[in-house]
C-alpha cells in the first residue's frame, strides 16, 4: 500500500468508527466510557486529516479553500504506476 492509501484507510477507519459511536450515543447518552472514546478518536482523526490534505491536497471538494480544483490535478487511480 502507498502512504496516500494507508492515510485513508487510516481516517476512513476513524471516521466510521466515530459515527458508530455518534449512533450509539443517540439512545445511550449517558454513556461517559463512550464519549470519552468519541473525543480520543476525534482527537486522533484530526491530525490524520491535516496531514494526508498537506500531502496529498484535500479530502473533499468542499475542503479547497480556493478555486484551483486541485483534486482535478490528483493522479486517477488508473494512472498510478502500481497497475501491471
Amino acid at each position: 500500500m502507498t502512504e496516500r492509501e494507508i492515510l485513508l484507510k487510516k481516517i476512513s477507519t476513524y471516521k466510521f468508527a466515530i459515527i458508530d459511536i455518534q449512533l450509539f450515543l443517540d439512545t445511550h447518552p449517558d454513556d461517559k466510557s463512550m464519549l470519552n472514546k468519541l473525543n480520543e478518536y476525534k482527537k486522533t482523526v484530526t491530525p490524520l486529516v491535516r496531514e494526508y490534505e498537506t500531502k496529498f491536497g484535500p479530502l473533499k471538494k468542499s475542503d479547497e479553500n480556493n478555486n484551483t480544483w486541485l483534486w482535478v490535478k490528483n493522479p486517477w487511480p488508473w494512472d498510478t504506476e502500481d497497475e501491471k
